[in-house]
Order: C-alpha cells, then structure tokens, then sequence
C-alpha cells in the first residue's frame, strides 16, 4: 500500500505547481500589458509634447527654409543629431529646428489644412458626437479617411489629436485590457465594455 501512496502525492505536488506556475504567468502577463498600456499613454503624451513645442517653436523663432532643407536630406547627421541640441540650451534658436523639422515637415505633408478647413480636434470630436459607444483611434481614423478623402489622415496624428481632446476635457478616454476607446465627454461609457 505505501507504493500507491506517494503516486496522488505526487501527482498533487505536479498539479498545483502546474496551477502555481500558471498563476504566476497570468500576472506577469497581466503586468507587462499593464506597463505597456502605461508606456504607449507615455508616448502618446510625448508626442503630444512634441506638437506643442514644434509649434511654440514655430511662433518664437519661426523655420529657416534652409534647415527644412537639410533635414530632407539625410546625407547630413550633423543637422540631425539632436541630443546636441538638448544639451546647449544657450544655442541660437535656428540651431533647435533642425531637431524638429523632420517630424514637423512629415506631419505638415501627411495632414495638409486649408484655411477655412475645421481642425482634427473639431473632426474627431464632432464624428464621435455622432457615435453611440467608444471608438478606438483608428477606428476613428479609418472615418475621418472616409469622411475627408482629400486630406491625408494618419493614425499618430488622431491619436495625438484625441489625447489632446482629453486634456481639453472635450472627450474621455476608457481602456478595455490593452485597448484604448474614445467617447465624446458628456457621454456615459457603455456597460457592455467588459
């Protein structure tokens, strides 16, 4: 009898280190999704930073054509090494632009506006107005594209766009597991989000 015995202990021992190990991959899982939901949130805002700053740029110091011009060549790094541009806070402001205007110059080709023409923010806040439940950015992206065939729309710039709309307070934003949603502000989330 004793050689039966140790066979179910065993057999116990194995299942519940099997559950223990399972257990422990879930939450690691859970953890890295967790920070990788933290990390894009951190990107998101980054980008968004960068917006504003190109743009503040833009207003103090304006853009010397010939610095878009070397940064549409990439046969020049000295122009395009930017943490010396970081480190020398003293340096004129046409020294700070070559850092920038590669990102500034893409996203000014990808998303032209007209005079007149309403802004991303006014586009995504008035399409989600329209919406009964949540959209993801590029749900919201794949419309506007329907939507306004002649401008170039791009799933960063709505992304940043809709951050920007919940730091206004015009739109919310609800995360289901690695998913990001956007609602208009006044509107409550849907219950069927689980």
């Amino acid at each position: 009898m004793s050689g039966n015995l140790p066979a179910p202990s065993v057999t116990a021992d194995y299942a519940q280190r099997v559950a223990d190990d399972l257990s422990a991959t879930r939450s690691e899982q859970e953890r890295v999704r967790t920070e990788l939901a933290r990390l894009q949130d951190d990107l998101v805002r980054l980008e968004d930073s960068e917006q504003v700053l190109t743009k503040m740029q833009e207003v103090l110091g304006g853009t010397p054509k010939q610095t878009t011009k070397q940064r549409k060549s990439p046969k020049s790094p000295k122009g395009t090494v930017v943490p010396a541009a970081r480190r020398s806070n003293s340096k004129t402001a046409a020294a700070k632009p070559t850092a920038t205007t590669k990102h500034k110059s893409s996203k000014k080709t990808a998303t032209p506006k007209k005079a007149g023409e309403p802004t991303w923010l006014e586009l995504t806040a008035t399409y989600l107005g329209g919406q009964s439940e949540p959209r993801s950015a590029a749900e919201i992206a794949a419309a506007l594209t329907e939507a306004h065939p002649e401008r170039s729309v791009q799933v960063p710039v709505v992304r940043n766009t809709l951050e920007q709309g919940v730091a206004q307070g015009l739109l919310e934003r609800s995360k289901q597991g690695r998913s990001v949603f956007y609602s208009p502000a006044s509107a409550t989330p849907a219950p069927s989000e689980a």
